[in-house]
């Protein structure tokens, strides 16, 4: 297994924690809640200083989670 698969590990999905969204370790940190700090410009180490359950692993784990969900070709009809 490569390094991109052993991250992904760290995703997990629960019928009734979070609505059964992609968490973060079966915490109740939504992969969705980690993107939406980055891309509001938070640093790694703001996150992990806010949120001291989570590790840096756990962000790229996120992030690599979100590269793999929109990978994904898009048909357009003419």
């Amino acid at each position: 297994m490569n390094d991109k698969t052993e991250l992904l590990k760290r995703i997990t999905i629960e019928d009734g924690k979070c609505g059964g969204r992609p968490c973060v370790r079966g915490q109740r940190m939504r992969v969705v809640d980690v993107l939406k700090l980055l891309s509001a410009g938070a640093a790694y180490e703001e996150i992990l200083e806010d949120y001291p359950s989570l590790v840096r692993e756990d962000i790229l784990a996120c992030i690599e989670y979100a590269a793999r969900q929109t990978d994904h070709a898009v048909l357009h009809s003419e």
